[in-house]
């Protein structure tokens, strides 16, 4: 597939996955790769020291929107901030200070529960139709948190039949149901539980909230390596070198754990396609302590390689 209408397909991309899946890694992968197919990216962040800006290399932003490199933005979005640029782009900017002072957000945020997802989501809302960037994307809160997130403009929908707060509710139910507005990317890794988790997320997301999937991410994934199966000590013999005590045991029980890891998560893989009938890209596992800018650019060379081979 060209990788210019993967990234058009839809404006707004969220980014969803259980904690510790690397969600962060692939909003900033996929913000990248988009930028080397010539597009613009706004990542948006909601969670907050996510380490998006270690990743680029540049320092720590917040509420006010940062270059990461070519191509590639970001924003972090809280409801505080959403409410007082709502407040300001109405005409009240007089007001918006003293409701942070005074705590009232704290009080209406206990009396209508949502009421920050939808301050946020409407934020989010009003920059997918004002199309600051070919491609926003999303990262989204962890898994459980994420569906409650998206849910919350069906909640007030219903709860508040009336009044700005109903009109701000249906408008986000507008973009999370229209698939050429709004996608969600679901990330995984190739181990049991986050398998289960990503499956079981997939189908409440489908279900309660009625938003459209696109590919799955597996990041994490261990390339193929050939050889495992050699005897340490012939191979060395056959070049000519030696061993030294205890070496042929180590490297033997190392190519043992990478065959297992390799044959537990092709298992896990297959059985995701099975139970979620998506495509999948496969991000490769980096050995590096540290994602910084060089191990971005690997990752995001190996999903435009995985979006070429999707249908």
């Amino acid at each position: 597939m060209d990788p210019a209408p993967f990234f058009t397909a839809s404006r707004l991309l969220i980014v969803a996955g259980k904690g510790g899946v690397g969600k962060t890694t692939v909003s900033a992968t996929v913000a990248l790769a988009a930028a080397r197919s010539g597009l613009s990216s706004l990542i948006i962040e909601v969670e907050g020291k996510s380490g998006l800006a270690s990743m680029f290399g540049v320092p720590a932003f917040s509420y006010d929107e940062v270059d990461l490199t070519e191509g590639v933005r970001a924003r972090t979005l809280t409801p505080d901030e959403a409410l007082v640029e709502y407040l300001q782009d109405s005409d009240m900017g007089r007001i918006s200070k003293r409701l942070m002072s005074s705590g009232a957000l704290d009080m209406v945020s206990t009396a209508i529960p949502g009421i920050r997802d939808i301050l946020v989501l409407g934020k989010i809302k009003q920059m997918e139709r004002a199309g600051l960037a070919d491609l926003l994307i999303l990262d989204a809160p962890a898994a459980g948190h994420a569906i409650t997130f998206l849910q919350s403009a069906s909640g007030l929908a219903d709860a508040v039949p009336i009044g700005p707060i109903n009109n701000q509710a249906k408008d986000v139910l507008a973009l999370l149901g229209d698939p050429e507005r709004c996608q969600v990317m679901l990330v995984t890794l190739p181990e049991e539980t986050p398998v289960n988790e990503l499956v079981e997320t997939a189908f409440q997301l489908e279900d309660r909230v009625g938003v459209s999937l696109g590919p799955v991410v597996v990041n994490g994934v261990y390339p193929s390596l050939a050889g495992l199966d050699t005897d340490p000590a012939a191979a060395a013999e056959a070049q000519g070198a030696s061993l030294r005590a205890g070496e042929a045991e180590s490297l033997t029980a190392a190519a043992t754990f990478r065959r297992e890891r390799m044959e537990l998560q092709a298992e896990q893989v297959g059985r995701l396609a099975d139970a979620l009938p998506l495509p999948q890209i496969s991000l490769p596992y980096l050995f590096d302590a540290e994602l910084g800018p060089e191990q971005l650019d690997q990752l995001a060379a190996a999903f435009l390689d995985g979006v070429g081979g999707l249908p």
